[in-house]
Protein backbone atom coordinates (compact mmCIF):
# COMPACT_ATOMS: atom_id res chain seq x y z
CA UNK A 1 0.00 0.00 0.00
CA UNK A 2 1.19 3.52 -0.78
CA UNK A 3 0.21 6.64 1.09
CA UNK A 4 -1.90 9.43 -0.41
CA UNK A 5 0.12 11.88 -2.56
CA UNK A 6 1.69 14.83 -0.77
CA UNK A 7 -0.64 17.79 -1.47
CA UNK A 8 2.27 20.25 -1.39
CA UNK A 9 4.58 18.36 -3.74
CA UNK A 10 4.57 18.63 -7.49
CA UNK A 11 3.61 15.92 -9.97
CA UNK A 12 5.94 13.68 -11.96
CA UNK A 13 4.52 13.30 -15.48
CA UNK A 14 5.67 10.45 -17.74
CA UNK A 15 5.24 11.81 -21.25
CA UNK A 16 5.56 9.68 -24.42
CA UNK A 17 7.15 11.37 -27.44
CA UNK A 18 6.96 10.43 -31.14
CA UNK A 19 8.99 7.46 -32.34
CA UNK A 20 9.33 8.88 -35.84
CA UNK A 21 6.57 11.13 -37.08
CA UNK A 22 6.61 14.35 -34.97
CA UNK A 23 2.86 14.82 -35.49
CA UNK A 24 2.17 11.79 -33.28
CA UNK A 25 2.63 13.84 -30.11
CA UNK A 26 -0.67 14.29 -28.27
CA UNK A 27 -2.35 17.56 -27.38
CA UNK A 28 -2.22 16.61 -23.71
CA UNK A 29 1.52 15.93 -23.93
CA UNK A 30 2.04 19.39 -25.42
CA UNK A 31 0.00 20.98 -22.62
CA UNK A 32 2.00 19.17 -19.91
CA UNK A 33 5.40 19.88 -21.45
CA UNK A 34 4.51 23.56 -21.79
CA UNK A 35 3.50 24.11 -18.17
CA UNK A 36 5.89 21.96 -16.12
CA UNK A 37 8.88 23.58 -14.43
CA UNK A 38 11.38 20.96 -15.60
CA UNK A 39 11.57 18.54 -18.53
CA UNK A 40 13.98 15.67 -17.80
CA UNK A 41 15.20 14.08 -21.03
CA UNK A 42 17.83 11.67 -22.32
CA UNK A 43 19.38 14.21 -24.71
CA UNK A 44 18.65 17.92 -24.27
CA UNK A 45 19.52 18.63 -27.93
CA UNK A 46 17.04 16.04 -29.15
CA UNK A 47 14.33 17.29 -26.78
CA UNK A 48 14.93 20.89 -27.81
CA UNK A 49 14.45 19.98 -31.48
CA UNK A 50 11.07 18.48 -30.57
CA UNK A 51 9.87 21.25 -28.25
CA UNK A 52 11.11 24.36 -30.06
CA UNK A 53 8.72 24.02 -33.08
CA UNK A 54 5.87 23.66 -30.54
CA UNK A 55 6.78 26.95 -28.88
CA UNK A 56 7.73 25.22 -25.63
CA UNK A 57 10.55 26.76 -23.62
CA UNK A 58 10.47 24.72 -20.41
CA UNK A 59 13.78 24.15 -18.61
CA UNK A 60 15.55 21.02 -19.84
CA UNK A 61 17.82 18.80 -17.73
CA UNK A 62 19.56 15.62 -18.83
CA UNK A 63 18.42 12.29 -17.41
CA UNK A 64 20.13 9.23 -18.84
CA UNK A 65 21.76 5.93 -17.89
CA UNK A 66 24.98 7.56 -16.69
CA UNK A 67 23.47 10.15 -14.34
CA UNK A 68 20.16 8.49 -13.44
CA UNK A 69 20.97 7.92 -9.77
CA UNK A 70 22.20 11.43 -8.95
CA UNK A 71 19.67 13.20 -11.17
CA UNK A 72 16.80 11.26 -9.61
CA UNK A 73 17.63 12.80 -6.23
CA UNK A 74 17.74 16.30 -7.75
CA UNK A 75 14.38 15.81 -9.44
CA UNK A 76 12.92 14.39 -6.24
CA UNK A 77 14.02 17.49 -4.35
CA UNK A 78 12.38 19.73 -6.95
CA UNK A 79 9.16 17.70 -6.76
CA UNK A 80 9.14 17.97 -2.95
CA UNK A 81 9.46 21.76 -3.31
CA UNK A 82 6.30 21.82 -5.42
CA UNK A 83 7.74 21.83 -8.95
CA UNK A 84 6.03 19.76 -11.64
CA UNK A 85 8.45 17.60 -13.65
CA UNK A 86 7.95 15.85 -17.00
CA UNK A 87 10.09 12.83 -17.89
CA UNK A 88 10.57 12.05 -21.58
CA UNK A 89 12.81 9.68 -23.51
CA UNK A 90 14.32 10.33 -26.93
CA UNK A 91 11.44 8.45 -28.52
CA UNK A 92 8.43 6.51 -27.30
CA UNK A 93 7.21 5.85 -23.77
CA UNK A 94 9.55 6.54 -20.83
CA UNK A 95 10.86 3.52 -18.86
CA UNK A 96 10.15 1.11 -21.76
CA UNK A 97 13.77 0.25 -22.57
CA UNK A 98 14.69 3.77 -21.40
CA UNK A 99 15.73 5.36 -18.08
CA UNK A 100 13.17 6.47 -15.51
CA UNK A 101 12.58 3.55 -13.16
CA UNK A 102 14.68 5.05 -10.35
CA UNK A 103 12.91 8.40 -10.21
CA UNK A 104 9.44 6.82 -10.53
CA UNK A 105 9.99 4.37 -7.68
CA UNK A 106 11.57 7.10 -5.53
CA UNK A 107 8.65 9.44 -6.19
CA UNK A 108 6.11 6.77 -5.27
CA UNK A 109 8.00 5.95 -2.08
CA UNK A 110 8.06 9.65 -1.17
CA UNK A 111 4.32 10.04 -1.64
CA UNK A 112 4.65 12.14 -4.79
CA UNK A 113 1.98 11.83 -7.47
CA UNK A 114 3.13 10.02 -10.63
CA UNK A 115 0.97 10.65 -13.70
CA UNK A 116 1.63 8.48 -16.79
CA UNK A 117 0.29 9.82 -20.10
CA UNK A 118 -0.77 7.47 -22.91
CA UNK A 119 1.01 7.78 -26.22
CA UNK A 120 3.38 6.34 -28.76
CA UNK A 121 5.20 3.04 -28.20
CA UNK A 122 7.13 0.99 -30.74
CA UNK A 123 6.09 -2.13 -28.81
CA UNK A 124 2.35 -1.86 -29.44
CA UNK A 125 2.71 -0.12 -32.82
CA UNK A 126 4.76 -2.99 -34.22
CA UNK A 127 2.58 -5.62 -32.55
CA UNK A 128 -0.73 -4.48 -34.02
CA UNK A 129 0.79 -4.20 -37.49
CA UNK A 130 2.52 -7.58 -37.35
CA UNK A 131 -0.43 -9.82 -38.21
CA UNK A 132 0.49 -12.07 -35.26
CA UNK A 133 -1.74 -12.80 -32.24
CA UNK A 134 -2.08 -9.74 -30.01
CA UNK A 135 -4.16 -11.07 -27.11
CA UNK A 136 -1.04 -12.12 -25.17
CA UNK A 137 2.47 -10.78 -25.73
CA UNK A 138 5.85 -10.76 -23.99
CA UNK A 139 8.09 -7.71 -24.36
CA UNK A 140 11.78 -8.65 -24.35
CA UNK A 141 13.59 -5.52 -25.53
CA UNK A 142 17.20 -5.91 -26.67
CA UNK A 143 18.83 -9.33 -26.59
CA UNK A 144 22.46 -9.72 -25.39
CA UNK A 145 24.98 -8.46 -27.92
CA UNK A 146 27.18 -11.56 -28.06
CA UNK A 147 25.92 -14.65 -29.89
CA UNK A 148 26.35 -17.03 -26.93
CA UNK A 149 24.40 -14.78 -24.58
CA UNK A 150 21.75 -14.12 -27.20
CA UNK A 151 21.17 -17.82 -27.85
CA UNK A 152 21.07 -18.58 -24.12
CA UNK A 153 18.43 -15.88 -23.62
CA UNK A 154 16.37 -17.25 -26.51
CA UNK A 155 16.57 -20.78 -25.06
CA UNK A 156 14.82 -19.44 -21.99
CA UNK A 157 11.95 -18.13 -24.13
CA UNK A 158 11.21 -21.30 -26.10
CA UNK A 159 8.25 -22.24 -23.91
CA UNK A 160 6.60 -18.81 -23.70
CA UNK A 161 3.15 -19.12 -25.29
CA UNK A 162 2.86 -15.42 -26.10
CA UNK A 163 3.93 -13.30 -29.05
CA UNK A 164 7.52 -12.11 -28.45
CA UNK A 165 8.63 -8.53 -29.08
CA UNK A 166 12.29 -7.56 -29.52
CA UNK A 167 14.21 -4.38 -30.29
CA UNK A 168 17.44 -4.75 -32.25
CA UNK A 169 20.22 -2.57 -33.65
CA UNK A 170 20.65 -2.57 -37.46
CA UNK A 171 24.15 -4.06 -37.36
CA UNK A 172 22.93 -7.03 -35.25
CA UNK A 173 19.42 -7.60 -36.51
CA UNK A 174 20.32 -10.23 -39.14
CA UNK A 175 22.36 -12.30 -36.68
CA UNK A 176 19.61 -11.97 -34.08
CA UNK A 177 16.89 -13.15 -36.49
CA UNK A 178 19.06 -16.08 -37.59
CA UNK A 179 19.55 -17.07 -33.93
CA UNK A 180 15.79 -16.79 -33.33
CA UNK A 181 15.19 -19.17 -36.23
CA UNK A 182 17.82 -21.64 -35.02
CA UNK A 183 16.75 -21.62 -31.36
CA UNK A 184 13.00 -21.03 -31.52
CA UNK A 185 12.29 -22.74 -34.84
CA UNK A 186 11.05 -21.22 -38.07
CA UNK A 187 8.13 -19.43 -36.45
CA UNK A 188 5.88 -16.82 -38.06
CA UNK A 189 7.37 -13.36 -37.59
CA UNK A 190 7.25 -9.73 -38.64
CA UNK A 191 10.08 -7.23 -38.95
CA UNK A 192 9.08 -3.57 -38.52
CA UNK A 193 11.49 -0.91 -39.75
CA UNK A 194 11.35 2.84 -39.03
CA UNK A 195 7.85 2.82 -37.57
CA UNK A 196 5.71 5.92 -38.31
CA UNK A 197 8.35 7.39 -40.62
CA UNK A 198 7.86 7.97 -44.34
CA UNK A 199 9.91 4.85 -45.15
CA UNK A 200 8.13 2.60 -42.64
CA UNK A 201 8.16 -1.01 -43.81
CA UNK A 202 7.07 -4.46 -42.60
CA UNK A 203 8.47 -7.82 -43.65
CA UNK A 204 6.11 -10.64 -42.65
CA UNK A 205 6.63 -14.39 -42.92
CA UNK A 206 8.58 -17.21 -41.27
CA UNK A 207 11.84 -16.23 -39.58
CA UNK A 208 13.79 -17.83 -42.43
CA UNK A 209 12.11 -15.50 -44.93
CA UNK A 210 12.76 -12.46 -42.73
CA UNK A 211 16.42 -13.43 -42.43
CA UNK A 212 16.61 -13.92 -46.20
CA UNK A 213 15.16 -10.46 -46.81
CA UNK A 214 17.73 -8.87 -44.50
CA UNK A 215 20.60 -10.85 -46.03
CA UNK A 216 19.62 -9.64 -49.50
CA UNK A 217 20.01 -5.98 -48.54
CA UNK A 218 23.24 -4.21 -49.45
CA UNK A 219 23.22 -2.32 -46.15
CA UNK A 220 20.88 -2.74 -43.19
CA UNK A 221 19.91 0.63 -41.75
CA UNK A 222 17.10 1.93 -39.59
CA UNK A 223 15.35 1.14 -36.33
CA UNK A 224 14.01 -2.39 -36.00
CA UNK A 225 11.35 -4.13 -33.95
CA UNK A 226 11.05 -7.90 -34.38
CA UNK A 227 7.78 -9.71 -33.59
CA UNK A 228 7.86 -13.51 -33.27
CA UNK A 229 5.04 -15.98 -32.72
CA UNK A 230 4.91 -17.68 -29.31
CA UNK A 231 5.38 -21.35 -28.54
CA UNK A 232 2.74 -23.61 -30.09
CA UNK A 233 0.55 -20.65 -31.04
CA UNK A 234 -2.08 -21.55 -33.57
CA UNK A 235 -1.99 -19.42 -36.67
CA UNK A 236 -4.52 -16.54 -36.71
CA UNK A 237 -6.50 -18.38 -39.39
CA UNK A 238 -6.76 -21.49 -37.21
CA UNK A 239 -8.04 -19.43 -34.27
CA UNK A 240 -10.63 -17.67 -36.42
CA UNK A 241 -11.85 -20.95 -37.88
CA UNK A 242 -12.17 -22.46 -34.42
CA UNK A 243 -14.10 -19.39 -33.21
CA UNK A 244 -16.60 -19.71 -36.08
CA UNK A 245 -17.09 -23.44 -35.49
CA UNK A 246 -17.64 -22.95 -31.77
CA UNK A 247 -20.10 -20.14 -32.41
CA UNK A 248 -22.15 -22.18 -34.87
CA UNK A 249 -22.20 -25.26 -32.61
CA UNK A 250 -23.30 -23.28 -29.55
CA UNK A 251 -25.98 -21.42 -31.52
CA UNK A 252 -27.41 -24.76 -32.70
CA UNK A 253 -27.61 -25.86 -29.06
CA UNK A 254 -29.58 -22.74 -28.18
CA UNK A 255 -26.88 -21.01 -26.15
CA UNK A 256 -27.24 -17.27 -25.59
CA UNK A 257 -24.88 -14.73 -27.13
CA UNK A 258 -23.28 -13.83 -23.82
CA UNK A 259 -22.38 -17.45 -23.03
CA UNK A 260 -21.08 -18.01 -26.56
CA UNK A 261 -18.97 -14.88 -26.33
CA UNK A 262 -17.34 -16.01 -23.08
CA UNK A 263 -16.73 -19.59 -24.27
CA UNK A 264 -15.20 -18.51 -27.60
CA UNK A 265 -12.94 -15.98 -25.90
CA UNK A 266 -11.76 -18.50 -23.32
CA UNK A 267 -11.03 -21.24 -25.84
CA UNK A 268 -9.46 -19.17 -28.64
CA UNK A 269 -7.95 -16.24 -26.75
CA UNK A 270 -9.10 -13.87 -29.48
CA UNK A 271 -9.72 -10.17 -28.66
CA UNK A 272 -12.98 -9.39 -26.87
CA UNK A 273 -14.30 -6.89 -29.44
CA UNK A 274 -13.61 -9.20 -32.40
CA UNK A 275 -15.39 -12.13 -30.72
CA UNK A 276 -18.38 -9.98 -29.75
CA UNK A 277 -18.87 -8.69 -33.30
CA UNK A 278 -18.41 -12.16 -34.80
CA UNK A 279 -20.94 -13.77 -32.43
CA UNK A 280 -23.49 -11.01 -33.01
CA UNK A 281 -23.15 -11.33 -36.78
CA UNK A 282 -23.55 -15.13 -36.67
CA UNK A 283 -26.63 -14.84 -34.44
CA UNK A 284 -28.23 -12.28 -36.77
CA UNK A 285 -27.60 -14.46 -39.82
CA UNK A 286 -29.28 -17.45 -38.16
CA UNK A 287 -32.36 -15.33 -37.35
CA UNK A 288 -32.86 -14.28 -40.98
CA UNK A 289 -35.71 -16.16 -42.74
CA UNK A 290 -34.57 -18.31 -45.65
CA UNK A 291 -34.79 -16.64 -49.03
CA UNK A 292 -37.75 -17.69 -51.21
CA UNK A 293 -37.10 -19.46 -54.45
CA UNK A 294 -39.40 -19.16 -57.42
CA UNK A 295 -41.41 -22.34 -58.15
CA UNK A 296 -41.96 -23.82 -61.61
CA UNK A 297 -45.04 -22.61 -63.46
Amino acid sequence: MTSAPDPVAGTLYLVPTPIGNPRDITLRAIDVLDRVSIVACEDTRHARSLLRPLGIGSRLVSYHDHNEESRSQQLLAALRDGADVALVSDAGTPLVNDPGYRVVTAAIAAGIRVCPLPGTSAVTTALIGSGLPVHRFHYVGFLPRRAAGRRAALEGMRGIDATLIFFEAPHRVLAAVQDMRDVLGDRPAALARNLTKADEAFVRGPLSAVAGELAAQDAVRGQYTVIVGGADQDSPDDALTLADRLTEALLRQGAGSRLIHEVVREVTGLPRNWVYERVQLAAQQREKPPARTAGRS
